[in-house]
């Protein structure tokens, strides 16, 4: 039995004196997230925020010197607001007297008082509910003592634990070293790698060990689901929901013991009720799911004695054991990424060139559309009329050198580096 805890956290990168981040959304995502209730309200408004390695020193730094910028122009003109405000009032103040700054959200409300602390030695402040900012006129001595003392929110490293938000909870999951378990989750891990820890580095040999060193044990239900395709019987899907329907549905080890039972705790049990596809929380579940299931059936092929009694969890585990840390890798020169040694030899088919004649102004996309109707190709141009189609099955490839042969414009070929290289044609020429 397995109970499952599953958790979603709404991210938006950190605006607290870094260089501001820049990020774009294309049309068609957007789309695609509205149409699965995706809270862009809670995403800008009520994100967690983040920041690398390189991130977090330069605020340090910044915050050590008191050189740290405002990201934006909206922060600024929130900031000179509640100066004015102090300012003016400060004047005719006594001490222990306060006023009340309002209506300040997210860093805002740290960013006033560091502003008013390092202008102004005579003011105290202290955060209050309700996006407030209490301000106090002090004595200098009085103001001494306040800031060695422990009730101070100000305090750097303070400040460094809020503008790290969900980098404290990713940097506990590399002490514990849990295995890391995902689907299809090469971009998941470029992302982790980059927004968490360091910019992604140019070497992929760095990257891949880069990873290892932060998680040394990776299991991705891609690989696992189409070593059960091959070994079970599966039939062949490709998204995870499709993985999850069919490893729930069918019955495909009748004569060995059940499936693991699957629950969900009770503050996950929205889950049970309805699908949620490309929520966090939900993909987790039926990731972790997917592999509990799969890797029931393989232990099942591969052993007569796992099916005399319900089979324990370190069983499971050496059954994935070939499966670890080889992560999928979608029309590559490598059918898997393995972040713990060499790569497999490639088993893909051969890259094609496509030369264009008489048929001026071509794009990657009119050349995407052109094949579409065949089979599916990833498009790059080469050159300006030379196109490089990359496929996974041999047959998609035998199939467009065999229908466009005889084509009036376009020449396709097997692409080969020492003829359609414009490095090596600009050498030999």
């Amino acid at each position: 039995r397995y109970v499952v805890h599953s958790y979603n956290f709404f991210l938006f990168p950190s605006t607290l004196g870094i260089r501001d981040v820049e990020f774009t959304l294309s049309a068609s995502s957007i789309q695609f997230l509205s149409r699965y209730g995706f809270d862009y309200n809670k995403f800008l408004k009520d994100g967690i925020p983040y920041m690398n390695e390189v991130q977090e020193k330069i605020l340090r730094q910044n915050l050590l010197a008191g050189t740290w910028k405002f990201c934006s122009n909206a922060d600024r003109d929130v900031l000179k607001k509640a100066i004015d405000e102090v300012t003016s009032w400060i004047a005719a103040a006594k001490e222990e007297d306060t006023m009340i700054l309002q209506d300040l959200n997210g860093y805002h409300m740290l960013e006033v008082q560091l502003v008013l602390r390092q202008a102004l030695e005579n003011v105290w402040t202290e955060p209050l509910a309700d996006k407030k900012v209490m301000v106090k006129k002090v004595s200098p001595e009085h103001r001494q003592l306040l800031e060695n003392s422990s009730y101070d929110h100000c305090k750097k490293k303070l400040i460094l634990l809020s503008a790290r938000g969900f980098t404290n909870l990713f940097q506990i999951l590399v002490k514990v070293k849990k295995p890391l378990v995902g689907h299809n989750m090469l971009m998941d891990l470029m992302h982790l790698h980059d927004k968490f820890y360091r910019p992604l580095p140019e070497s992929y040999e760095e990257f891949k060990r880069n990873i290892h060193n932060l998680f040394p044990v990776i299991i991705d239900t891609k690989t696992v689901t189409k070593s059960v395709q091959k070994k079970c019987l599966f039939p062949r899907v490709s998204s995870l929901l499709e993985a999850y329907a069919v490893l729930c549905s069918s019955n495909l080890n009748p004569k060995g013991p059940p499936c693991p039972v699957i629950t969900l705790a009770s503050g996950c049990s929205r889950y049970a009720e309805k699908k949620y596809p490309h929520e966090a929380g939900y993909d987790a579940f039926l990731c972790g799911s997917v592999l509990l299931m799969s890797a029931h059936l393989l232990l099942c092929r591969s052993t007569d004695d796992a099916a005399e009694a319900e089979p324990s969890f370190s069983q499971y585990l050496t059954v994935l054991a070939e499966h670890v840390n080889k992560v999928n890798f979608i029309r590559g020169g490598v059918s898997s990424i393995n972040f713990s040694g060499e790569d497999a030899p490639c088993r893909h088919p051969p890259a094609l060139v496509v030369h264009v004649r008489g048929w001026p102004g071509l794009t990657e996309r009119q050349i995407y559309q052109e094949f579409k109707a065949r089979c599916r190709f990833d498009v790059r141009r080469l050159s300006k009329n030379q196109f490089i189609l990359l496929s996974n099955k041999y047959k998609h490839v035998r199939l467009v050198l065999r229908d466009y042969r005889h084509h009036p414009h376009l020449q396709v070929s097997i692409y080969r580096h020492w003829r359609h290289s414009p490095s090596v044609n600009c050498l030999l020429q």
